[in-house]
């Protein structure tokens, strides 16, 4: 007979009372300030929307008045654009070297501050020996670069 109840109890669906339900039970909706996010995004996603069709429009007009000017001017245009296109290549991969370089030297110094800490090493003390790295590590470059003489040995 127990084991007749047991099963039977097994089938029925559990209650379960919580007495603090967790927070995110709470909420039966949105709050105010996602509603408020919503109704301010809207109008600027489509207005911006609204420009990217107006400037795609704009685009799509101005290549059909151009290409035949393209094809007209060809022997002038093709290597007007490799230059051109050369010289922004050139300029992007200096910006994106400065960068680069930037980033490791700001990689490097906070790694030494954060390396000389316990040591009682303050933050100026840690820029000027990184500028002292920095220093040294061009120098050695300069004397490899004059040791090489600039040709190619076979």
């Amino acid at each position: 007979m127990a084991d007749r109840d047991r099963d039977r109890d097994r089938n029925q669906p559990q209650e379960i009372q919580l007495l603090h339900p967790p927070p995110h039970y709470r909420q039966t909706g949105p709050s105010t300030t996602q509603i408020v996010a919503v109704l301010t995004l809207l109008p600027v996603g489509g207005s911006l929307l609204a420009l990217a069709a107006l400037t795609l429009t704009g685009t799509l007009i101005g290549l059909s008045i151009a290409i035949p000017l393209f094809i007209i001017f060809s022997p002038v245009i093709v290597p007007a654009t490799i230059a051109i296109s050369m010289a922004v290549a050139g300029f992007l991969s200096s910006g994106a070297f400065g960068l680069t370089g930037l980033s490791s030297l700001n990689y490097g110094l906070k790694r030494m501050i954060r390396a000389n800490a316990g040591a009682g090493v303050g933050k100026g003390q840690a820029k000027r020996g990184m500028w002292d790295m920095v220093g040294y590590v061009g120098q050695n470059m300069e004397n490899k670069a004059h040791e090489g003489g600039g040709a190619v040995r076979t």
